[in-house]
Order: structure tokens, then sequence, then C-alpha cells
């Protein structure tokens, strides 16, 4: 992986609320869209997950979490504040492109933890 220095920090980052994604635009050009649900579920959080190897904690009925606010954090992370008052995770430049890249192999083995201990998603309400 690349050192947290090598990673190009994005020029924009917008909240699309109604479609409950945080939409990220680099400098290049380049754009990641993610959902709120995967954000919060991957929180960099020790909260969520653990204080080492193996200690992460499912999180489970997010559905329906927003972001609410986006804080900046120096020139290398932001701070996103979710409605279930979830606010402690650090989201570096380098770990928000981390779930960008990995965004499908990460959520594919969430829905898979969730099915393993019955957990059935429920359909995410709109926002007005």
């Amino acid at each position: 992986m690349t050192s947290e220095t090598e990673v190009t920090a994005p020029s924009e980052i917008r909240l699309r609320r109604k479609s409950r994604v945080l939409e990220i635009t680099y400098p290049d050009g380049a754009r990641d869209v993610l959902s709120f649900e995967y954000l919060r579920t991957h929180s960099p959080s020790a909260e969520v997950q653990g204080h080492g190897p193996g200690q992460d904690v499912l999180q489970i009925a997010k559905e329906n979490v927003e972001v609410t606010r986006v804080d900046q954090i120096g020139r290398y992370a932001v701070r996103l504040v979710f409605s279930d008052g979830h606010d402690t995770g650090l989201y570096t430049w380098k770990y928000l492109r981390e779930l960008a890249l990995g965004r499908e192999a990460n959520w594919a083995r969430y829905l898979q933890r969730l099915e393993g201990i019955g957990y059935e998603r429920k359909p995410a309400t709109r926002s007005e």
C-alpha cells in the first residue's frame, strides 16, 4: 500500500442525502461513491474495528443510517458524523480510497456475515 502522503486528497466531498451516498471527487477527475451504510459498517473506529486482529464488531441495522455532517480533520482525513450517534472514526484519504477499491469484496463479506447470524437487511426508507 502507499503511504498517507502519497494518497491524493479529494478536491471535493459531497453528501448526497437523498441517495444516501458520499461522493468523493479527486483532482484527476476520478470519483468514488460510497453509501452511508457501507461507510458506517466499515468505520475505521475502534468501536467497529476493535483493538486488534479479529476483534471487529459486526454492525447491524444500519440500513437507514445517515451521515449528518462531514468534518475536515487537517489535510489528511474527515470525521463522519452519523445519525445513530457514531462519530469516532477518522476516515483518512487512504482509507476512503481503500474502501472504494475494495467495495465489492468488503460488501460481499459483510452480507455473508449478516447471513451467518441470521440477520435480514430491511429496505432503506427514503429520506426527504
